[in-house]
């Protein structure tokens, strides 16, 4: 039996039930990812299996620094080939690392290869991947929108960001997937960067056509923003923090933050963290008119080594579980909304498991009983999106809340293989009910059980986002 089977991780027979009759066949809606707009209205066909697959994949990245590869064969000058081979040298070694499976449920779904990838078989994989991206139309961009049945999917977008692309796809009767811009608007926070705060605020001052020269200028340029980010479909917007923050001040205080970055001064660590809060309370009411869902990102340390930060850049693979505390901000955070009555749906995904009782039960607490699920505890993401990880997200929400109101899986990705991170999510959930289903722990309904993940692998989130679907 080859690795990547048709019961894969299917534990029991109920499990595989539940997997091929409930799950297999669910559309995909992709309601947060890293994709490029580009690549999609383009419909790229990639030139090799270096840019389809390994191009700016992080995990693939700490694996391979972790393996004794030096950097010029991972983010250097080395030809793709080169670093193709370096990371095959790796997968050998990534035995009970995620990417052990992900890479060869990539490699069969995408490219039919049933082979464990190894230094030995690299050059013959290569070879058999490239001559099958240069030819079959299934391997661009949009084809493989179209065969993994993704009827929508949402990338992440800064306010600044022209949308050019996304209007281009909008005017794409062949792309048959819909897709959206959500809107991530961190750069808006960064008073304790005001070189880097003040350039943001140039940029979006030309694209939204007016002056941001006062606090009261920059919301009006942000819900010009969104109001544009609106017509071409937009439902949710995006926030990666640390934590979510609770120093509430004034907006005279907000006002006086933002005039010194403008000024070239840096917030102290107390404003920065009051300029947020006013800022993400702000961001949110403009969520709530509109009836968007939030999202939050949280429990992240980013750019811990220096030297690659220096080196590289951001984003590549120098980031880490955070162990800020987190419980108590955001529940005086989504207080504060709800006493307003402006609390928008949101769902909150958490990096460390830590947190994952304390956050979902603070989320049931803002349930209003008129949205079902409209406090969402987000899927496992970024090192969480692995089995054990999903596991315990899972149980998390079962014990907590309520999985059956559950909008699941996402790919947080920038890769277009990543897709497969559905099946992998879809075999997992399915195992989880099928055990429960044996051990009596669920009732042995299959209608009933069935149903509720097939809810969970689609229905909810089209429900829950209000996403035209494709």
């Amino acid at each position: 039996m080859t690795f990547i089977h048709d019961d894969f991780l299917l534990t029991t027979e109920t499990s595989r039930r539940l997997y091929h009759d409930y799950a297999a066949d669910q559309p995909i809606i992709d309601y947060h990812n890293h994709l490029s707009p580009k690549d999609i209205a383009e419909n790229r066909r990639f030139g090799n299996l270096f840019e389809m697959w390994i191009d700016h994949d992080h995990y693939k990245w700490r694996a391979m620094r972790a393996n004794g590869i030096s950097e010029n064969l991972i983010t250097g000058e080395a030809s793709p080939q080169e670093k193709f081979v370096a990371f095959a040298k790796t997968v050998p070694f990534t035995l009970r690392n995620p990417l052990y499976h992900w890479t060869h449920l990539e490699l069969k779904r995408f490219f039919g290869i049933d082979e464990l990838l190894n230094e030995s078989n690299a050059e013959s994989i290569w070879n058999q991947c490239n001559e099958q991206i240069a030819s079959r139309d299934e391997l661009t961009t949009q084809g493989i929108l179209k065969n993994f049945r993704v009827t929508a999917l949402c990338t992440t977008d800064d306010p600044v960001d022209d949308l050019r692309y996304h209007q281009q796809i909008a005017n794409d009767d062949s792309c048959l997937t819909a897709v959206y811009p959500a809107f991530r608007p961190d750069w808006a926070l960064f008073v304790h960067r005001p070189k880097e705060f003040i350039e943001w605020v140039t940029k979006l001052e030309k694209v939204a056509g007016m002056s941001v020269n006062n606090l009261t200028e920059l919301l009006s340029a942000l819900r010009h923003r969104q109001a544009f980010f609106h017509a071409l479909g937009a439902r949710l917007s995006d926030h990666g923090c640390e934590f979510v923050p609770a120093d509430f001040c004034n907006e005279s205080v907000a006002a006086e933050i933002f005039d010194n970055a403008k000024n070239g001064i840096a917030a102290s660590p107390l404003e920065h963290s009051q300029f947020s809060t006013f800022m993400l309370v702000e961001l949110a009411k403009m969520d709530a008119e509109k009836s968007w869902t939030n999202q939050f990102h949280t429990g992240v340390w980013r750019n811990n080594n220096t030297r690659l930060f220096e080196q590289v850049g951001r984003d590549v693979g120098c980031d880490s579980m955070g162990d800020t505390s987190q419980g108590r901000s955001l529940g005086q955070f989504l207080n504060h909304l709800d006493q307003q009555n402006c609390l928008p749906k949101t769902i909150v995904y958490n990096l460390n498991p830590k947190d994952n009782y304390l956050i979902s039960t603070m989320l049931g607490n803002f349930q209003d009983g008129e949205t079902a699920g409209k406090m969402q505890f987000g899927s496992g993401w970024w090192y969480l999106d692995q089995k054990e990880g999903m596991e315990w997200q899972i149980n998390a929400l079962s014990n907590t809340g309520l999985i059956a109101r559950f909008i699941g899986m996402l790919t947080d990705s920038r890769s277009f293989m990543s897709f497969t991170r559905h099946e992998y999510f879809r075999r997992i959930l399915c195992d989880i009910f099928g055990r429960d289903m044996e051990n009596g722990n669920v009732p042995s309904d299959e209608k009933l059980v069935g149903e509720v993940v097939e809810n969970i692998c689609y229905f909810n989130a089209k429900n829950f986002l209000g996403l035209k679907q494709s």
